[in-house]
């Protein structure tokens, strides 16, 4: 004679058989899952939700996902669901970015120096990243070439042109550059 168990009034899930929902039936029950995470504050709830349907399709894929024949298929995934989801907002609020953030709107009027770069050296970047985006796409071709780790001989070998070809057409390239820059600067 067995003894009886005591906790688990079913058998273990590994006893039912397999079973393999589509992603719609999955998203479809967005409602448990969304009233399961409402502690986790709004800012980051959508990326917690994301993770919880991750978490369940690979669950699904990796052949996890057991249900009880004995339940309504749809009672079982949402049981389901809430357990993945209660277990993804533990794990957000035991993260560290959730126990050390500290928000502010203005981060960057509580530093009491300049970081890295200065503020008008990001503005004149921005300027030199809208005057490239004016030009031909050539031109910005040969212009982002300069800065990519092989030389202007290995460029020009690439696209089948003449090295010297290549530092005229950077030469053309940087005056376009230039007199782009001047315009909008004198428009400004």
């Amino acid at each position: 004679m067995t003894k009886p168990r005591k906790g688990a009034q079913s058998p273990p899930a590994a006893r039912h058989p397999r079973k393999k929902p589509t992603m719609q039936a999955i998203l479809a029950e967005r409602g448990i899952v969304r009233a399961t995470l409402r502690g986790v504050p709004a800012r980051d709830r959508d990326d917690v939700e994301a993770e919880v349907f991750l978490a369940a399709w690979r669950s699904v894929r990796r052949g996890k996902y057991r249900p009880d024949p004995k339940q309504k298929p749809r009672d079982a995934l949402r049981v389901w669901l809430h357990g993945i989801a209660w277990r993804q907002a533990a794990k957000y609020f035991d993260s560290a970015y959730v126990r050390r953030v500290v928000l502010d709107t203005q981060p960057i009027g509580r530093l009491r120096g300049i970081v890295g770069v200065s503020l008008d050296a990001q503005v004149e970047a921005r300027d030199l990243l809208r005057a490239i985006g004016r030009l031909k796409p050539e031109h910005q071709a040969i212009l982002l070439a300069v800065d990519s780790p092989e030389s202007m001989v290995e460029y020009a070998r690439r696209r089948g042109m003449n090295p010297n070809s290549a530092a005229t057409r950077l030469k053309i390239a940087r005056e376009a550059l230039f007199l782009s820059l001047r315009r909008w600067r004198r428009c400004r």
